[in-house]
């Protein structure tokens, strides 16, 4: 015979509650009694497992291992569900519209269900980014060290803003870009003709926040600006400016590269490093998750005794595999 499993359990307990329970002659409970018959839990279960059950079995054992293998972060998360449903009721006029919805979407009558949905998926993220983490290696550490890791460099910029109406048209637009393109070229040759950054930066900026530091911006290193300014900033030689204004979604800048630092050791950012890489693989394979709790479940030895169900949960496995490869090959 086979073992039934603890979902058995929890809708006996949904079903019979606490009150009275009626028992057929073999002393199974029987959830609806009629005039000439009753029907017990474990058909109700027989039937309800093929419709339904493997999608609360899932959510049941990842709870049982994420609780255990996330339990210091389990505060965290359940902070992260509690922000998450603050922000998400302040779209809705009211409490009952709120849960209108979130029954609608996401099929959960009830709040308290919905914020342990998000805490678990919450969890789930958890897992797939360590997993995610796992999979990358010295090799590909070394690679994008010496590729993409960078000393900091300071550097101090005059900005050229656009002045221009959001409302303007497209000839105004492209007037008041070529008026700030002069405007940025006429200060490069004044750097030519030997005036001082500084000077030329605190009367021409229009970076409020720099300006009266002689457009100093201090500190920083890739990812700390956008990318046009970062790029020439970065090409620069110590002591030299660009020769060519710089656009970008700020306007248009006069980059002077005043120092660079030394990279960091392998050491000191390979932490950094396969955060990096593991966002990178996170983004390029979208079943990533299905395999990272797939492995945990087989690492914390998750058995399925109930022959049916293990069927069940192979195939829903293969069908989401499938569903996200078919979607990817149509992109």
């Amino acid at each position: 015979m086979k073992k039934k499993i603890i979902i058995i359990l929890v809708m006996a307990l949904m079903i019979c509650g606490c009150g009275k329970v009626s028992k057929l002659e073999n002393g199974t409970d029987a959830v609806v009694s009629m005039k000439d018959s009753k029907i017990s839990v474990d058909s109700l279960y027989e039937k309800m497992k093929d419709r339904y059950a493997i999608s609360v079995l899932i959510d049941m054992i990842d709870e049982e291992i994420l609780n255990v293998e996330y339990k210091d972060e389990l505060k965290d998360a359940e902070k992260y569900a509690t922000d998450t449903i603050e922000g998400l009721q302040e779209n809705y006029e009211s409490k009952d519209e709120f849960l209108d919805a979130v029954n609608a979407y996401y099929g959960f009558s009830d709040l308290n269900e919905f914020e342990n949905y998000i805490k678990l998926n919450h969890l789930r993220d958890l897992a797939t980014t360590d997993y995610a983490k796992k999979q990358i290696t010295d090799k590909q550490i070394e690679a994008y060290y010496e590729s993409d890791i960078v000393g900091d460099i300071e550097a101090s910029h005059i900005l050229i803003s656009v002045d221009v109406d959001d409302d303007a048209t497209d000839e105004e637009k492209e007037k008041a870009e070529e008026k700030a393109k002069k405007e940025a070229e006429d200060i490069i040759k004044k750097l030519d003709d030997g005036e001082d950054f500084a000077e030329l930066a605190k009367k021409y900026s229009d970076d409020e926040g720099s300006k009266s530091d002689g457009g100093a911006l201090g500190k920083f290193n890739k990812g700390d600006m956008v990318e046009p300014f970062e790029e020439a900033a970065y090409a620069l030689k110590v002591n030299e400016y660009t020769k060519e204004p710089v656009k970008s979604t700020h306007g248009y800048h006069i980059i002077l590269k005043t120092k660079e630092y030394e990279k960091a050791k392998l050491d000191d950012v390979k932490d950094e490093i396969i955060s990096d890489l593991a966002d990178e693989l996170l983004q390029e394979d979208p079943t990533i998750s299905i395999t990272a709790l797939t492995e945990l479940r087989k690492e914390k030895s998750m058995k399925i005794e109930d022959d049916n169900l293990k069927s069940q949960y192979n195939k829903y496995i293969n069908s989401l595999y499938n569903y996200y490869n078919t979607t990817q090959s149509a992109s």
